[in-house]
């Protein structure tokens, strides 16, 4: 792997700095304080194409790659990973249409998403089946042209703004399938709302799916094999995650420098403290090793490999490096680092999210080790 940036790259993630800084990070405090979902920042990254970054200009993408891709996320998340959580989510449904879907089916439901004109969420997590498909009791029953979808999803992020959602249901024959359903069909509802610990504002929410009717041209993959489609798209939902702890431990380290240089005791910047330094030198050998593990993953993807296990060892490590690391931030922040208004705290929320969602660090163990023991 050449670890230089190309100049196209480097023009990407300056841009992606400037938006975040400028028109994200001034609105990141607020949108965790009320939960609410950011539409206008949702528009916004559509308008400057970072919803279909990785994609091919055949279909409406800007075709620069999944490490530009990469890139331009690690800078929103840096601002608000809650923000960053609508363009990596909705990447999911797209990289599932980009590898599974017809031709027909990517001109019409993955370009909308990849041009920004459609926003689209994953819906696979129900109130008993956690990490395992086979425990999912959502069904698809085939009715002439359609097939009727019955279930309810939880765990949904993107859920109040989704236009088209990727939702995976069991058949008559007990196969796993995949469909894109439009939301605005009829018997498709957004019910609740979490008021979750961290991720503020990503709109995760409770779907309910009653005889949601579903044209067959909208199943995606072959019949049954919808559990192939989850490994492939999900993939690319891990490293979502990886990048978006890599983002998070970047601002929690840069915010601890700033704090250490300006605190005091005894007369004297903290910055001075040699366990001061000790955690300064422990959060940024993390972070490096994170973001250089994610950017690796990314440049897998731009191979044409599979990051299945790539994208699981990505995200155990950056996950768990990312709640060490906002951690340490607030041993520097000390008190300071728990009152509310001080973004480091809002940062250690966020960081356990990206521990537990798109499959808890032990699931990711399990995968990794079965991938070693094959």
């Amino acid at each position: 792997m050449d670890f230089s940036l190309t100049e196209q790259e480097k023009m990407l993630q300056q841009e992606a700095k400037e938006f975040a800084r400028n028109v994200v990070m001034p609105l990141a405090a607020e949108i965790d304080r009320t939960n609410e979902f950011p539409f206008g920042l949702a528009q916004e990254m559509a308008h400057r194409g970072y919803r279909g970054l990785p994609f091919p200009c055949a279909y409406g993408g800007a075709g620069a790659g999944y490490l530009a891709y990469a890139l331009a996320l690690e800078q929103i998340c840096y601002a608000s990973m809650s923000v960053g959580a609508i363009m990596a989510v909705n990447t999911v449904p797209e990289e599932a249409l980009f590898r599974f879907g017809t031709e027909t089916q990517k001109q019409k439901l993955l370009t909308p998403l990849v041009q920004g004109e459609k926003l689209g969420c994953i819906a696979f997590t129900e109130a008993e089946t956690g990490s395992d498909p086979s425990a999912i009791t959502t069904t698809a029953t085939p009715e002439g042209n359609f097939f009727v979808l019955n279930g309810e999803k939880h765990f949904v992020a993107l859920a109040p703004g989704a236009n088209l959602a990727l939702v995976f249901a069991r058949d008559s024959e007990k196969g796993l399938d995949a469909f894109i359903v439009d939301t605005s069909s009829p018997g498709y509802q957004v019910k609740e709302l979490y008021d979750t610990v961290g991720l503020r504002g990503a709109g995760t929410s409770v779907v309910s799916l009653e005889n949601v009717r579903v044209p067959r041209a909208n199943l995606l993959g072959e019949k049954g094999r919808g559990f192939e489609v989850l490994l492939e798209a999900i993939s690319l939902g891990r490293l979502g995650v990886a990048v978006e702890s890599v983002g998070v431990g970047q601002a929690a380290l840069d915010l601890s420098i700033e704090y250490a240089r300006q605190r005091k005791a005894m007369g004297k910047p903290i910055a001075d403290l040699s366990t001061i330094k000790w955690l300064l030198a422990e959060m940024a050998t993390r972070v490096e090793a994170g973001r250089w593990l994610t950017y690796r993953t990314a440049f897998q993807r731009d191979r044409g490999a599979s990051i299945r296990h790539d994208s699981s060892v990505a995200k155990l490590f950056t996950s768990q490096m990312v709640v060490e690391v906002t951690r340490m931030a607030m041993q520097v922040h000390g008190s300071y680092g728990t009152v509310k208004n001080m973004t480091v705290e809002r940062l250690y929320r966020d960081a356990k999210v990206a521990e537990i969602y798109v499959g808890i660090a032990e699931i990711q163990r399990v995968l990794i080790a079965n991938n070693l023991l094959k």
